[in-house]
């Protein structure tokens, strides 16, 4: 299928606005990195060198603004939310505009709980029979599977030093690297806390539902709690009936595993809603330094940021 063109006179940002969004390019290259560059490389066309890399570095530094459709569609839950200060407006997508919101359901009944986020074939998904394998494990001793054992041994020493990292704690100074390594390892360790959680044997006598936001599925679980599933949190299965239409508008949100960190729901200069993408996934800002904040702002001259559906409004709110 053939990839977008730019238009007579269309401008870079409105093009890999409309090409990020296209379907034909979510369909042909699902991995928002690779669209990422395919996408800029049609935006650059018809450029000179210097208002291309101008433009990369823009939308590298800020980020994009992109037309709503069922295929970037996603309804936060309200623990992702950013609290950026700004006045905020609930927007429900099935009254504003049914006929995208007919399109989001759609999909959403189409793919239902066989929607998995890797597919098949793909070397982290395993095949039907590994997965069997893998499940029937949990109702055998672990001590019979060298690598359940495996797994069972470094847990422990995980514990046994952790134990030994707090008899030290008092008096140390973190630093930064340290600071983001323990930063990581909680992520970590909650992930495997989870899935410990919803494959025991005691888990289908729980009674506490809770629905993916973005797949639909439903998960059961002992305690009342906040859980995850491939990044997004869920939420109680009992308020499924307003998940999935309706969100906050300029109150961002986190985007895991997307070319940026962050989004934001907000209305452009025709009154039309759109999502913001911005902030750079790999690197933590540093607002609490003053001399970096001053810097920064100064540098992106953040005392005019621009309007709110551009991504440098939102980056400059963020620091």
């Amino acid at each position: 299928m053939p990839i977008p063109s730019k238009k007579e006179g269309e401008k870079p940002e409105s093009f890999i606005s409309r090409c990020m969004s296209d379907p034909v390019m979510s369909k042909e290259y699902p991995d928002q990195k690779q669209r990422t560059a395919v996408c800029m490389s049609k935006a650059c066309e018809g450029i000179s060198y210097v208002q291309a890399a101008d433009f990369q570095i823009n939308f590298e530094e800020y980020g994009y603004t992109e037309e709503l459709t069922e295929d970037n569609w996603y309804c936060p839950a309200e623990a992702e939310y950013l609290d950026f200060g700004e006045e905020t407006e609930e927007w429900d997508v099935s009254t504003a505009k049914p006929g995208l919101w007919e399109n989001i359901r759609k999909k959403k009944e189409r793919e239902g709980k066989s929607y998995k986020p890797a597919k098949k074939g793909d070397k982290d998904r395993p095949d039907p029979d590994a997965w069997k394998k893998a499940q029937s494990l949990w109702g055998k001793t672990i001590a019979e599977y060298e690598e359940g054992q495996m797994q069972r041994e470094q847990l422990m020493k995980m514990h046994k030093q952790l134990m030994e990292i707090e008899e030290y704690l008092e008096g140390v100074k973190f630093e930064d690297w340290t600071k983001d390594m323990i930063s990581k390892a909680e992520i970590y360790i909650q992930n495997i806390y989870d899935f410990v959680e919803a494959n025991s044997p005691e888990e289908a006598e729980a009674g506490f539902k809770y629905e993916d936001p973005k797949t639909g599925e439903i998960y059961t679980y002992k305690r009342k709690g906040i859980y995850r599933k491939d990044g997004r949190v869920l939420v109680p299965a009992k308020a499924a009936e307003y998940q999935g239409r309706k969100v906050t508008l300029n109150k961002p949100f986190r985007t895991p595993g997307g070319t940026k960190k962050s989004a934001v729901y907000t209305k452009n200069e025709k009154g039309n809603v759109v999502i913001v993408r911005f902030g750079d996934p790999n690197m933590k800002i540093k607002k609490s330094d003053p001399a970096r904040r001053k810097s920064f702002r100064a540098r992106h001259n953040c005392d005019n940021p621009g309007p709110k559906w551009r991504a440098k409004y939102w980056s400059c709110r963020a620091w």
